[in-house]
């Protein structure tokens, strides 16, 4: 259960204006453990004077620490430099982007979700490979296995795949596999949730684990290349367009 009071006297206590806050990380992912921290992600607006100014832009903002003993984590950058991340091959802040976890949101929050469809290209195939080959060195690097980064692994790659023939951003394994059926998820998912952060694999089972990432980061490979999707982003002027309306808007 997610606490969105907290939540949103977090966001409440951000030193600018936000164009949207959303919740990402476990919770966003499926499988939040007991003792899963909150990671909120978004994008604030610098008022017009420090945007243009020569003094040092607070591009990010970040927050880590204990609120009402829970562990929060908060990042957020101003729009240029998210809008500008939206538009290159970076599948992480379109899950922030279209969070259905929306701690807050603006019309210009709609408004950039529907341009940023736009944006998606076959090269964000590139981003989950990666991510997804980052979680398994450290699957791998573990004695015993963790259950934690297996599910990355998974979460990503099945993300991946699926927006390479969708063109839509689902990163919820559970909703997810509902597409997939991959026998193994449901048991892993709830080994997460009933345990902590750091519950392990039993003996033996590494192996089936990495035939299965072998099989579908080949899956997601062959997805990009069937991809209907561009090569190139789309929506850079009715970015810019936005941009400068929100920037505008915020003069002082």
């Amino acid at each position: 259960m997610i606490d969105y009071d907290l939540l949103r006297a977090e966001v409440a206590r951000h030193p600018y204006p936000l164009l949207f806050a959303t919740v990402s990380g476990a919770h966003l992912y499926g499988f939040p453990s007991p003792d899963s921290d909150y990671d909120l992600r978004g994008a604030h607006v610098l008022p017009a004077t420090e945007a243009v100014g020569l003094l040092p832009k607070r591009e990010t903002i970040e927050f880590s620490g204990l609120r009402d003993g829970v562990e929060m984590d908060m990042v957020t950058h101003d729009i240029l430099k998210f809008f500008a991340m939206v538009l290159k091959r970076n599948g992480y802040v379109l899950e922030q982007l279209y969070s259905p976890l929306v701690v807050h949101t603006t019309p210009e929050h709609q408004e950039l979700k529907e341009i940023a469809a736009s944006c998606v290209t076959r090269h964000h195939s590139h981003h989950y490979l990666g991510f997804a080959a980052t979680q398994w060195d450290l699957f791998e690097r573990d004695n015993p296995p963790r259950v934690k980064p297996l599910l990355y692994v998974y979460r990503v790659l099945l993300t991946g795949i699926h927006l390479m023939r969708t063109g839509m951003v689902e990163a919820n394994l559970v909703t997810l596999n509902e597409e997939f059926h991959l026998s193994y998820v449901p048991e892993l998912v709830e080994r997460k949730i009933g345990g902590a952060e750091k519950g392990t694999l039993g003996s033996g089972e590494a192996a089936f684990h990495k035939e299965e990432y072998e099989r579908l980061t080949a899956q997601l490979e062959a997805a990009a290349s069937d991809s209907n999707l561009p090569n190139e982003p789309g929506g850079r002027e009715q970015l810019n367009d936005l941009l400068v309306r929100i920037r505008l808007s915020a003069r002082t």
